[in-house]
């Protein structure tokens, strides 16, 4: 009776699987792995479609190209619950050499990054693209430090539930490690 029962149920469990297979997409689209909005040593501008939000960043690091990094982004659209975005500005630039911590302001969410690197000090300057949207969004934030968790280290970052959104990043600079 256990056999026929477990031919009867198999097949049956094993269509289902496939079917949820089908209808399974990764919610993040960073495109071809060799695609990254930057080359080393390049400046660049990357903004999310309207109404969008950067919800994943990947990073990979080179110490021999100028101890720069690859970088990619993925972005989705905001919540409905947020509303429509309201307005959308360019943050004062975090300037290359030197520590910082940057959110955005009035409330606003990061939708994109704006890059410049700088071969005198091997590092970047960075400027946050953020947009505010018609409600308000909650304030209840935390600093995350695992990404990435030392310096040369790849990093991969997102977003798991679609409520989670990045508000604005920090760094270190140390003109040790280069």
């Amino acid at each position: 009776m256990d056999l026929i029962l477990l031919c009867v149920f198999l097949p049956l469990v094993t269509v289902v699987w496939g079917q949820y297979g089908d209808y399974y997409y990764g919610p993040y689209n960073y495109g071809d792995n060799d695609e990254w909005v930057n080359v080393y040593r390049q400046g660049f501008n990357f903004q999310c479609p309207h109404g969008q939000v950067i919800v994943a960043v990947r990073s990979v690091f080179n110490k021999k190209e100028g101890s720069d990094r690859l970088w990619n982004y993925a972005c989705m659209p905001a919540a409905q619950s947020l509303g429509e975005p309201t307005e959308c500005w360019w943050e004062e630039i975090n300037r290359a050499g030197t520590e910082w911590y940057q959110t955005c302001s009035n409330n606003g969410l990061v939708a994109g990054f704006q890059s410049q690197y700088f071969p005198s000090v091997l590092d970047r300057e960075w400027q946050f693209y953020c947009c505010r949207y018609s409600r308000r969004c909650p304030y209840s934030c935390w600093l995350t430090t695992e990404y990435p968790g030392h310096y040369g280290e790849d990093m991969d970052m997102m977003m798991y539930t679609y409520d989670h959104y990045i508000r604005g990043a920090t760094t270190t600079f140390s003109a040790v490690d280069r």
